[in-house]
């Protein structure tokens, strides 16, 4: 749950108003914005804290029938910690360097910087579109694993893989066209779907945590 919270917050600082196909817009709105670097951390934070509630749970699962997806999904989930713990490097970190040298730069200068700060942007984009697609097949898989298991309600395992197909897709996506309006009109809900999941996994293993305890 606290990973969940992270995730939003981070994601609510960070700045929307710009298209963000549109380099030029922006690269001038992250340029501008102040708490950029804060806020890809606190997303990073708590995607940490979402990939360690998950393979806690992938460890609950490996004593059922859902063992060989819950195996399969904690690998997943740790691959996923790799690519964004990079993804937050490259945007989080060097995009806004090269987007405030860019910001800075004398005119004559500017066209040069703004090429170095998209190809930047091009190495976030290969690594947003990664992790998305990795993203939602790992959730898909532990949706598999839920519904297997059978422990937890089966609404959490179907609500994985509704979330986790369409953020797979997105990330297909987002690998061809970049930022598109396309992709974020597939990406935004899909994770929104998987927010919600996580919260209601989270609520789900503190219950069953709580009811051990008591036993």
């Amino acid at each position: 749950m606290a990973g969940s919270g992270l995730l939003f917050a981070g994601t609510a600082l960070h700045p929307m108003a710009a298209d963000p196909n549109d380099a030029v817009a922006a690269f001038t709105e992250y340029a501008a914005d102040s708490l950029w670097v804060a806020s890809h951390l606190t997303q990073l934070a708590g995607v940490a804290l979402m990939v360690a509630a998950l393979l806690l749970l992938a460890r609950q699962l490996e004593s059922g029938t859902g063992a060989g997806w819950a195996r399969i999904g904690g690998a997943g989930a740790i691959a996923g910690l790799a690519l964004a713990a990079a993804l937050q490097a490259v945007d989080g970190i060097a995009l806004k360097v090269m987007v405030d040298a860019w910001a800075a730069a004398p005119a004559s200068q500017k066209e040069n910087a703004f090429h170095a700060a998209f190809a930047v942007r091009q190495v976030e984009v290969g690594l947003a579109g990664m992790f998305s697609l990795l993203l939602g097949v790992t959730a898909a898989v532990y949706g598999g694993a839920l519904l297997a298991d059978g422990r937890y309600p089966r609404w959490i395992g179907a609500l994985a893989v509704i979330g986790g197909a369409p953020t797979a897709a997105a990330g297909v996506v987002i690998a061809y066209t970049g930022f598109s309006r396309r992709a974020m009109a597939i990406n935004m809900p899909a994770n929104s779907v998987l927010l919600v999941w996580m919260l209601a996994l989270g609520v789900c293993m503190w219950r069953r945590g709580e009811t051990r305890r008591e036993r």
